[in-house]
């Protein structure tokens, strides 16, 4: 379908003005339409994308040549770091049909971030820069996002923007068999709907979703609130861009934006980290002043100075965000560790999310004014509010064990394309997501080779540099099944990147011996024979490979190629310098 390989190219803007459709009424307005199959097919269709490897790896390719790389080294060092702890440390769990989490910083100097239906996420570097190189902020957004990929909302907001632009040309023409439809026009409709259809109340459950994954990665509770507040003053104050962002004149008018106020937003993420406190701590807006009260008692006062028109309100959010994440963490205030130290009352630990209170408490000297506010909270404290805090906790717990359950009992189809995927990470030199892949795959009850498992992680760890324990694998997977062809093209190629050509040879010619008609073994013996210099048996392994591949060239060095089918190597060249031309 062409619209697919429109989705696929295109960067998707998350945060764009258009007319939506609430997702519950969807079925029903797609079938108003008389495009319920095309939107139920469309939609199995992004799932299906959504759990692909080459998919993945091509739409961050292309985002790469599309919009560049960021060329600041450091704005890349911040947002690694920040996705490799929600990755890492997140609460969270992939669906069985999700692929791990892949992210690239581009150049655009918008102020966005998007994820792919294949969990890719782009950001772009207007949002680094827009929110200063703020941890807490880029987690909070970068969690956001990670949560329209973890419950797959941008699969479904494709296929409502495929849906909803079919729909709207079907309403006025007289379709057969689809020979009215311009798909030109259609495929422009869609470039221009695609993951804009995110709703307002899809857009609030990301936004709780993050706030709960980048609170469990140990960041600051304030955060979401506190990018809010930013990207509310870029909506109004920044940007020159007039269709980037949708900023409502009337508080409650929602009709024409993807994404809900931001005055809105930043109240519920608020909300969000006083709830997850126990109710203790709240942050009030008073004129141009930001206020922190645990209790009603006001124990912290913050207003912008000079131009900084934004570190008020920042201050205020990761001040109350840490007292909040104190008050959910302990259970007394035993754990909070009022010390004097130089003269003042100092409190918690050097955990990251305490960072920005304990040094605002110092430069003021709040020490002695929270220990009293947060003594007297415990004292006065309902049983009843540590019971809520840790409901809500074993609720969250229990909703991903749940999802981690469904993946770990999938069918043997859904086990077998975990094992595939990670496969294809190694075929694109993703050795850690092979490997990240290859534990669901491993974890799968249903899995129907282990062994080949074994393989494929002994793989993914050599690439990774872990060559000892690649061997222990690749030995593993040879012993426990030594039918499978593919053990021992495994344990060839991570031999191979031992460094022991020899011993690579030998497991290629057992292979072989299995299978003389599948073009794998042909290909990795041609490799190793080129790199020993013994140009004219790697010219007859390739020679194979040509045959067995229906003389595919692309298969074949182009050099080898030359002197195997001096035409298609011609072709090919030809078609390498035009494609570097354009």
């Amino acid at each position: 379908m062409k619209a697919l390989i429109v989705l696929l190219v295109t960067l998707a803007t998350l945060l764009s003005p258009v007319h939506v459709i609430a997702a519950d009424a969807w079925a029903i307005a797609a079938e108003a339409l008389g495009v319920l199959a095309a939107y139920q097919s469309t939609l199995r269709e992004m799932l299906a994308l959504g759990n692909n490897v080459d998919a993945q790896m091509s739409v961050r390719k292309q985002d790469m040549q599309k919009n560049g790389t960021d060329k600041n080294k450091h704005d890349i060092e911040v947002v690694d770091s920040v996705m490799q702890r929600l990755v890492r440390d997140g609460q969270y769990e992939l669906r069985i049909n999700s692929l791990p989490f892949v992210w690239h910083v581009n150049d655009d100097e918008k102020f966005n971030a998007a994820c792919y239906p294949m969990n890719y996420i782009s950001v772009n570097r207007g949002l680094v820069r827009g929110l200063n190189l703020d941890e807490n902020q880029l987690a909070a957004v970068l969690a956001h996002e990670m949560t329209h990929g973890l419950e797959q909302h941008s699969a479904k907001s494709y296929a409502q923007a495929v849906a909803q632009s079919l729909g709207a040309m079907m309403l006025g023409m007289n379709v057969d068999n689809g020979s009215n439809i311009d798909w030109n026009k259609f495929s422009a409709m869609v470039d221009y709907s695609i993951a804009k259809n995110i709703n307002v109340p899809v857009e609030y459950e990301a936004d709780e979703g993050g706030f709960y994954l980048m609170t469990s990665a140990g960041f600051n509770p304030g955060g979401g609130a506190a990018a809010m507040n930013r990207l509310g003053y870029y909506v109004r104050y920044e940007t020159q861009n007039v269709l980037e962002f949708d900023a409502h004149d009337t508080p409650d008018d929602q009709t024409f934006s993807d994404h809900p106020d931001t005055d809105k937003r930043e109240a519920k993420l608020s909300e969000l980290m006083t709830t997850y406190g126990g109710g203790h701590v709240k942050v009030r807006k008073v004129d141009r002043a930001y206020l922190v009260f645990i209790d009603g008692l006001e124990v912290f006062y913050s207003m912008n100075v000079g131009d900084d028109t934004n570190s008020a309100a920042a201050n205020a959010y990761y001040f109350a965000g840490g007292l909040s994440k104190a008050f959910h963490d302990y259970d007394s205030i035993d754990g909070w560790n009022f010390r004097r130290v130089d003269n003042q009352t100092d409190f918690l630990n050097d955990d990251f999310a305490y960072r920005e209170l304990r040094e605002l408490s110092r430069l003021y000297n709040l020490g002695d004014k929270i220990q009293t506010a947060v003594q007297k909270a415990y004292y006065f404290e309902s049983p009843r509010i540590r019971q809520r805090i840790h409901e809500a906790d074993a609720v969250r717990a229990i909703a991903w064990a749940k999802v981690k359950d469904a993946a770990d009992n999938a069918k043997a189809k859904a086990a077998m394309q975990l094992r595939i995927n990670a496969d294809i990470y190694n075929d694109h030199g993703q050795g850690e997501l092979a490997l990240m892949e290859i534990k669901r795959a491993l974890n799968a009850k249903n899995q129907d080779d282990v062994a080949e498992c074994l393989g494929i992680r002994g793989r993914a760890k050599a690439i990774v540099g872990d060559y000892d324990g690649a061997l222990v694998d690749a030995d593993a997977a040879v012993a426990k099944d030594p039918t499978n062809l593919y053990n021992f093209l495994n344990r060839a190629d991570v031999r191979h990147m031992r460094g022991e050509l020899a011993l690579a040879l030998e497991d290629i010619d057992r292979a072989l011996t299995i299978d003389d008609k599948n073009p794998i073994p042909y290909k990795l013996q041609g490799d190793i024979f080129d790199e020993q210099g013994q140009a004219d048996k790697a010219e007859m392994s390739y020679r194979k490979v040509y045959e067995l591949t229906k003389r595919n060239s692309r298969t074949v060095p182009l050099t080898y190629l030359e002197k195997i089918d001096p035409q298609a190597a011609e072709k090919l060249r030809k078609k390498k310098e035009a494609t570097t031309d354009d």
